[in-house]
């Protein structure tokens, strides 16, 4: 039996049915943005891996970090003891975080990262008097990941997890912000995609833990991208109603958007922050979820004082080793010039999608490009393709996107946008 044979036949791939699995690819090797197959072909990433491998793939400093510290020490648990990666990749988080974001909790990926910011907020409110606020609200369009409580608050149409409404904790969504990030602001509520939200907390803050929401772009929710100054308002309603706001930046951390962070292009700094994907440069599974001072005493010094969470591989040596090195780079590198020039060019290369037939919108933030069109589209036909253009997109709902690593060069992004416009075309 062939490794593709028994694939097919064993293996389940994410969002796949097993009896109708879609076409799949044999990665022999990745180096760099290039993915090479068992028979030799090689294709772009356009994906970096489901947006991770910022620096590409197998960047030099990172498999050094990796193999220094597997020769050292792999993995040792976190409980009453601690090690010298997760201290040095604490100092760089907390030097690099938002402002006032100065506690780490360690997780397994994203989507745990979520887990504990909504478990951090609930012990917040209890440890607060308020044990009746374990309720969230969110924005429409949203996603969160697949685990449990972080399906409940994942948009209930478009979020991917529709079948699971009547098992899942009922949670409120206010209406998606209306604003794109290139318009102006407008003051009216009505007309902003505040008076949803604003209604929500009016009648239900007291039932309500924490706001959480990505900022600035909604990624496998539907790419969709909004103005950052909902975010200064929404920090404010919370403030005002006494209620956590928490921001998933597992898709929009480290660059993605041209910022290191979503919250730079904003004044407001949330209460509790969730980090992940591009955290190890793509090499393994980790996140962290980054909360304040206050969210951390507070739930200190009530009962019963311990933050009710804890990972078997919490704080992996090897994957703090490796994240520590990811973040150097971003340190020491060009990362905003190179995601500013992706920006410039796809822009260009993109434009022509607009005047395409089925295309009902062309977005580019920093190193995000989406063309979205006015149907679904298929991942598995666009699969058919990769072959041909050399460059591997994987499209889902409406959308034909790509986030390319950072280091991808103008001729290769050529390529990728080339292969964006026949993918329209041909679906």
């Amino acid at each position: 039996m062939t490794p593709l044979e028994f694939d097919r036949q064993h293996l389940w791939h994410p969002y796949t049915n097993v009896t109708r699995p879609g076409p799949t690819f044999l990665v022999d090797r990745a180096d760099g943005i290039w993915l090479t197959l068992d028979d030799g072909t090689r294709m772009i990433d356009a994906m970096s891996s489901w947006w991770s491998a910022i620096h590409g793939h197998r960047h030099p400093r990172l498999i050094a970090a990796a193999h220094a510290q597997l020769d050292r020490m792999p993995h040792v648990m976190f409980g009453g003891l601690t090690h010298q990666p997760a201290v040095d990749l604490g100092r760089r988080l907390v030097a690099m975080a938002p402002p006032g974001l100065t506690r780490i909790f360690y997780c397994d990926s994203g989507s745990v990262a979520v887990e504990v910011a909504m478990k951090m907020a609930v012990q917040y409110q209890h440890a607060m008097g308020l044990p009746g606020r374990n309720q969230f609200v969110t924005i429409r369009g949203g996603y969160h990941g697949d685990t449990w409580k972080a399906m409940s608050v994942c948009d209930p149409v478009t979020g991917m997890h529709h079948l699971f409404q009547g098992a899942l904790s009922i949670q409120h969504f206010a209406d998606r912000p209306l604003v794109r990030p290139d318009q102006d602001w407008p003051t009216d509520p009505a007309q902003n995609g505040l008076a949803s939200l604003r209604a929500i907390l009016a009648e239900h803050h007291e039932k309500i833990a924490a706001l959480i929401l990505e900022p600035m772009v909604q990624g496998a929710g539907g790419m969709h991208f909004y103005h950052p100054e909902y975010l200064n308002q929404a920090r404010d309603l919370c403030h005002e109603c006494g209620i956590l706001l928490i921001y998933d930046e597992i898709a929009t951390g480290f660059g993605r958007t041209g910022r290191l962070f979503a919250t730079d292009f904003t004044e407001a700094t949330p209460d509790i922050l969730c980090l992940g994907k591009a955290l190890t440069g793509g090499t393994m599974s980790f996140a962290a979820t980054v909360a304040t001072d206050q969210v951390a005493t507070i739930i200190g010094n009530a009962s019963p004082g311990a933050f009710m969470h804890g990972p078997t591989f919490m704080a992996n040596p090897l994957a703090c080793a490796v994240a520590a090195a990811s973040l150097d780079l971003l340190a020491t590198g060009d990362w905003q010039g190179q995601t500013a020039a992706i920006a410039r060019q796809m822009e260009t290369e993109l434009a022509p999608a607009r005047a395409l037939p089925g295309v009902a919108d062309v977005r580019v933030l920093g190193a995000i490009a989406v063309i979205e069109m006015d149907h679904p589209v298929s991942a598995d036909r666009a699969h058919g393709f990769a072959r041909e253009t050399g460059v591997y997109l994987r499209p889902f709902g409406r959308n034909i996107y790509a986030m390319p690593p950072y280091v991808t060069g103008p001729d290769d992004l050529s390529r990728i946008s080339a292969a964006m416009l026949r993918l329209v075309r041909e679906l």
